[in-house]
């Protein structure tokens, strides 16, 4: 049987100049105040006040999704808020098809979204970029939407296992 497995990181480069962006003014701030024989600012309060404002904007770049589609089911790890692979098995979905999304107007943007958070009909998205996703619907009604950059094989390997377990229902 055929296993799809992907990995995505944030990589857009938008975003990436976004980010270079928010944080050279804010690090420009800092060192001027630093800088500024006014006001008492302490080296290590310095180094820390640096070092925290990189980690937390360095963060993003540690992010990524993985999905796997096999035989059991659907698999999916958003590191580093999961720790391990969250299975869906295919005894829990109702449907699963690929489809288009609009990542800001359904989910309010990209990244581990909730439905607590944004439209409670929607689901839950689990997206790192671009508009193409893999939908599940599971028997319990909740949705889960897991974005791919990889359209033709995680569909004809979600195909193969969904015609494999409407085959066993019958």
């Amino acid at each position: 049987m055929k296993v799809f497995k992907e990995e995505q990181r944030f990589s857009q480069s938008w975003l990436i100049a976004l980010i270079i962006i928010s944080t050279i003014v804010p690090l420009i701030i800092v060192i001027k105040k630093y800088l500024d024989k006014n006001i008492s600012v302490e080296t290590s309060e310095f180094i820390g006040t640096i070092g925290l404002m990189l980690a937390l904007t360095s963060f993003i770049f540690f992010c990524k999704l993985k999905t796997r589609i096999d035989e059991k089911g659907v698999y999916y790890q958003f590191v580093p808020f999961h720790f391990s692979l969250k299975l869906i098995s295919w005894n829990q979905i109702q449907t699963a098809q690929i489809r288009k999304y609009d990542a800001i107007t359904e989910y309010g943007g990209w990244g581990l979204k909730s439905v607590a958070l944004w439209n409670r009909s929607r689901g839950k998205s689990i997206t790192v970029s671009g508009n193409i996703g893999i939908q599940l619907v599971l028997k319990d009604g909740k949705k889960i939407l897991i974005g791919t950059q990889n359209e033709q094989d995680a569909r004809r390997v979600l195909t193969q296992y969904i015609n494999r377990t409407e085959n066993n229902e019958n």
